[in-house]
């Protein structure tokens, strides 16, 4: 079950049965697979993405990535892989979709950060 034990107690204290929190969980397993799912697609059908990366040199507030690709796996509602660029990559940690054209991942070691990544530069 994605909830721990202390969640669990409380979510039976404000009266949801065994059934409704097992329920809560699917619903939250299946949430954050879809989400894998729709970002990796979204890094799939794009040689090219935009970001608010904060890169290190960078002289503007968008910085231009080339997309290798973008592995995910998920267990429970935890959603991690990697993104690979063209001559870098990170490991996402989580993620969501904000919308069709844009995308947010939390980053790990290097970056360290939430970034979004975009198709349309003028977004960010």
């Amino acid at each position: 079950m994605h909830f721990d034990q202390r969640t669990q107690q409380a979510l039976r204290e404000v009266g949801l049965s065994q059934a409704d929190i097992e329920a809560a969980s699917e619903a939250v397993v299946a949430a954050t697979a879809d989400d894998a799912a729709r970002i990796e697609s979204f890094f799939a059908d794009v040689e090219t993405v935009h970001s608010d990366m904060d890169i290190a040199h960078s002289t503007g507030s968008v910085v231009e990535h080339d997309v290798e690709y973008i592995d995910l796996f998920t267990h429970a509602a935890d959603l991690r892989g990697y993104l690979r660029f063209s001559n870098w990559g990170v490991p996402v940690e989580d993620g969501r979709v904000l919308s069709e054209e844009t995308v947010e991942l939390t980053l790990g070691p290097t970056v360290d950060d939430r970034v979004r990544f975009t198709t349309d530069p003028d977004s960010l």
